[in-house]
């Protein structure tokens, strides 16, 4: 079996960037630092098939090397469902991050705190962040922004409620029927 020298770099490169972005602290950086991980898993695991050859059916008088391995093949289909199932719920967490907090950033453990005060433990290089690393917009803005989109919908059903005449609003009723709570004639 030779492998494939240029899908094991491209695997390669896709694990290292994976691995960085699942590192980071924006929720949709560890998204998509995930999906670059399970598709090298998926290329490192077809390297492993070697190259193409015949179907795996059995005939008679064929070189058993000259075969396919189908488990690579299996493994990868098994993972691309694992992998479907990950994204859908790192995306409902960046939603509801989102919803909960208007962010993606994942917040500092108390407890972490804690045990980095502690003496004896190292700070780490990049204890220090900087206030904002998320690319959304503050949450003072994004209330002012909500606030703004009510208004302007409240706006719209007013004008809307203005543009109706008076005793068009609601239907009357046919000639002999009765609503609630009126006789019938």
């Amino acid at each position: 079996m030779n492998p494939n020298v240029t899908l094991l770099i491209i695997s390669g490169v896709l694990f290292a960037c994976g691995i960085y972005l699942v590192l980071e602290r924006s929720l949709t950086r560890v998204l998509l630092g995930l999906m670059m991980l399970t598709n090298g898993a998926n290329l490192l695991l077809l390297t492993t098939c070697g190259y193409a050859g015949l179907a795996p059916i059995f005939a008679k008088g064929t070189d058993p090397r000259a075969y396919t391995d189908p488990l690579p093949e299996a493994f990868v289909l098994t993972s691309i469902v694992i992998s479907f199932a990950v994204t859908g719920f790192m995306l409902a967490l960046v939603y509801r991050t989102w919803q909960l907090g208007r962010g993606d950033e994942v917040a500092d453990d108390l407890e972490d705190r804690r045990v980095a005060a502690q003496t004896g433990s190292q700070p780490e290089e990049d204890a220090i962040l900087p206030e904002d690393v998320s690319e959304f917009m503050d949450r003072e803005e994004a209330a002012a922004a909500d606030r703004a989109a009510v208004h302007s919908a409240r706006q719209k059903v007013m004008a809307r409620e203005a543009a109706v005449p008076l005793g068009a609003a609601h239907d009357p009723a046919p000639d002999g029927v009765a609503r609630d709570g009126e006789d019938a004639e």
